[in-house]
C-alpha cells in the first residue's frame, strides 16, 4: 500500500472522529447560525416595523445557509462542503444588498461566508482553498452592500443590532477556526501515527533496506542487517567500504546497471566476514534526485547450496568423462577379440577346412551375426564416446558424396532384399563435390537406410535422396514403415532412446540416429525428423558443401 495514501486515510478517518473535528461540529456550528440569525431577525421585527427596512428578512435569508447545514449530519464529502460554501455566498451577496453591507444595519453579515470557508475547509481541496474562497465571497458581499447604499441609502441603523451581528460574527469566525484548527491537529495526529507505523514496519522487516546514493553512500538504513555487517558502518563508510575487494567491482557494476533504469542484483562477501556472503538487489528510486533503493540479505545458505551444486556438476562431469575416455581408449582391445570371432565364425560358416557337422554349422552361422551386431553396437558406442570426449576428428577431403551413399545403398541392398523391402536410391547424374569426412558420411547413410529397413515390413519401399541445396547437401531417408508417434519424436537423436513398443526397441539400442545428429552437427549441419505414426519416416541431414572443421 502506498503509504502517502495511508497516511491521508488515516487522517480523513480521524477528522471524522470527536465532537470538534467530525461532521457533527460543522452541523452544531449550521445550526447554532441558523438560531443566532433567527434571534436577531426577531429583534430587528421588535425594534423597528417592516416597513421601515428589510433587515428582518435579510437575517432570515442568512439563516437558510445554516439549516442547510444540517444535511452533514448525513452526508460530508468535499462536494456538499462546496456547494454549502456557494450557498453562504449567495445568502450573503443577498442580505447584504438588502441591509446595506458594512454601512447598514448589520455588518457582522459581510464576514459569514469567510468563517463558514474556514469551518467548511477540507485536506482535498488542499492550501486552505475553502478558506480563500469565503474571504471572496466576503469581498464579494461588501460591494454588494456598496452598490446598495449608492442605489438606496440605508436608514440609521441600530446600536444593538449592529452590534450583536458584528459579535455573532466574531463568535462564529473564532468557532470555525477552532473546528477547523481541531481538525488539522487530528490530521497531523493521524500522519504522524501513521508516519510512526511505517518506520516500525521498516524497522522489522527481516532484511536490510537502504536508501543508497549512486556512489555508494548511505542515506537511509531500515530493518535487520545481515551478519558481519553493521548499519554504523554502512552509514559512515558507505556501501563499497564494506565490501571485499575483489566483489566491489561488482557491486559498482550493480550500482551503474541500477541508476541506468535496470534492476540489478548481486552477491558478495563483507570485508569483515569473507566466510559469508551477503545478497544485494537494487533498484532506482523515482524522483528528480538520483537515489537507489537497495535490499540487502543474508546469501550464505544459497551461496553454500550453490557450492554444493558445483561441487556435484565438476563431479558427475569427471566421472562422465572418465567413462567417456575409458570407453575412447579401448577401441583396439574391444575391436581385436570380436573381429577374430567374426573372422574365425566366418571361416566355419563357410567350411573352408572342411565341412561341418549342420548344428555346428547353425551355431557358427549364430556366432557370426552376434559377433557382427556387437561390433556395431561397439563401433557406435566408441565414437559417440568419442564426440563426447572431443577426441573425434573429422578426416576432412574432397570426393563426390555420391560414391559413400552409393556404397551404403549397395551394402544394405542384400539385407533389405531378405527382408522384402523396396530399396532404391535417387542421385544426382553429375558428380556432387563436397569437403566432409568420407567414412562419417557413410555411416550417417548407413545408420539411416539400417534403421528404415529395419521398422519397414515385407512390401514397403525406403528411398535414398541425395541433393545440392544452395551451398548445402541434403541426404534424405524416406520409408512407408512403421511411423514414429509424436510424443516419440521429441526424445529421438538421444543415446539409448527409442520409440515404438517393445518389439520394436529390441530391434535395436536407440544409437544410431544419435550418432547420425552427432556427426552431423561435427560437420556444422543438423538433421530434421518428420513422421506420421503407421504411414512412414523421412530423417534428412543437411550437410554444408563447404570445409568445415569439429570444434
Amino acid at each position: 500500500m502506498n503509504p502517502s495514501s495511508d497516511v491521508q486515510a488515516r487522517a480523513a478517518r480521524a477528522a471524522g472522529r470527536g465532537w470538534l473535528t467530525g461532521p457533527q461540529a460543522l452541523a452544531l456550528w449550521h445550526a447554532a447560525w441558523a438560531v443566532g440569525s433567527a434571534l436577531l431577525a426577531m429583534l430587528s421585527q421588535w425594534a423597528q416595523p417592516v416597513a421601515e427596512g428589510a433587515t428582518p428578512a435579510a437575517l432570515l435569508i442568512m439563516a437558510a445557509p445554516g439549516v442547510a447545514g444540517l444535511v452533514l449530519m448525513w452526508r460530508d464529502d468535499p462536494g456538499v462542503r462546496l456547494a454549502l460554501l456557494c450557498f453562504w455566498a449567495l445568502a450573503t451577496g443577498a442580505a447584504a444588498g438588502l441591509t446595506g453591507g458594512v454601512g447598514g444595519a448589520a455588518p457582522g453579515l459581510v464576514a459569514l461566508p469567510l468563517a463558514a470557508g474556514i469551518a467548511l475547509d477540507h485536506p482535498r481541496f488542499g492550501d486552505d482553498r475553502l478558506t480563500r474562497v469565503g474571504a471572496l465571497a466576503s469581498g464579494l458581499a461588501v460591494v454588494c452592500g456598496l452598490i446598495s447604499n449608492w442605489l438606496n441609502p440605508p436608514q440609521p441603523p441600530m446600536a444593538a443590532l449592529t452590534a450583536l451581528s458584528v459579535l455573532l460574527a466574531l463568535v462564529a469566525i473564532a468557532t470555525g477556526v477552532r473546528i477547523a484548527g481541531a481538525a488539522r491537529q487530528e490530521r497531523e495526529r493521524a500522519a504522524l501515527a501513521a508516519a510512526a507505523e511505517t518506520q516500525a514496519f521498516l524497522h522489522a522487516q527481516p532484511t536490510l533496506a537502504l536508501m543508497v546514493e549512486p556512489e555508494g553512500r548511505v542515506l537511509a538504513a531500515y530493518g535487520a542487517a545481515p551478519p558481519a555487517m553493521s548499519v554504523r558502518d554502512l552509514v559512515e563508510q558507505g556501501l563499497i567500504a564494506a565490501v571485499h575487494g575483489p566483489d566491489r567491482l561488482a557491486v559498482s557494476a550493480a550500482l551503474a546497471r541500477a541508476m541506468g533504469g535496470q534492476d540489478a542484483e548481486v552477491v558478495f562477501a563483507p570485508r569483515q566476514a569473507l566466510d559469508r556472503r551477503v545478497g544485494l538487489v537494487l533498484r532506482r528510486f523515482p524522483g528528480e534526485t538520483p537515489r537507489l533503493v537497495a535490499q540487502a540479505f543474508d546469501a550464505g545458505a544459497q551461496y553454500a547450496r550453490e557450492l554444493r551444486l558445483e561441487a556435484a556438476r565438476v563431479e558427475a562431469e569427471a566421472q562422465n568423462a572418465g567413462k567417456t575416455r575409458f570407453l575412447a581408449t579401448m577401441s583396439h582391445e574391444l575391436r581385436t577379440p570380436l573381429n577374430a570371432v567374426i573372422g574365425f565364425s566366418d571361416i566355419m560358416r563357410q567350411g573352408l577346412f572342411g565341412p561341418l557337422p549342420d548344428r555346428y554349422g547353425d551355431y557358427a552361422d549364430s556366432i557370426h551375426q552376434a559377433g557382427g551386431h556387437l561390433l556395431a553396437l561397439i563401433n557406435d558406442v566408441l565414437d559417440l564416446s568419442k564426440i563426447d570426449a572431443a577426441r573425434y576428428q573429422l578426416a576432412l577431403e574432397d570426393f563426390d558424396a555420391r560414391d559413400p551413399v552409393s556404397e551404403a545403398v549397395a551394402l544394405m541392398r542384400l539385407q533389405a532384399a531378405e527382408k522384402g523391402v523396396d530399396l532404391a536410391g535417387v542421385l544426382p547424374e553429375t558428380p556432387l563435390p563436397v569437403t566432409a569426412d568420407r567414412r562419417a558420411l557413410k555411416q550417417i547413410a548407413l545408420n539411416l537406410l539400417s534403421n528404415a529397413v529395419k521398422f519397414t515390413q515385407a512390401g514397403g519401399a525406403v528411398t535414398v535422396t541425395l541433393e545440392p541445396l544452395g551451398d548445402e547437401v541434403e541426404l534424405s531417408v524416406a520409408d512407408t514403415g512403421v511411423g514414429i508417434a509424436p510424443e516419440d519424436l521429441k526424445r529421438l537423436g538421444r543415446p539409448f532412446e527409442q520409440a515404438g513398443g517393445a518389439d520394436q526397441r529390441a530391434q535395436g539400442t536407440g544409437l544410431g540416429l544419435s550418432l547420425v545428429r552427432s556427426l552431423a552437427e561435427l560437420h556444422g549441419g543438423r538433421t530434421v525428423i518428420d513422421s506420421t505414426l503407421g504411414e512412414g519416416t523421412a530423417v534428412s541431414v543437411r550437410l554444408p558443401i563447404g570445409r568445415k572443421t569439429a570444434d
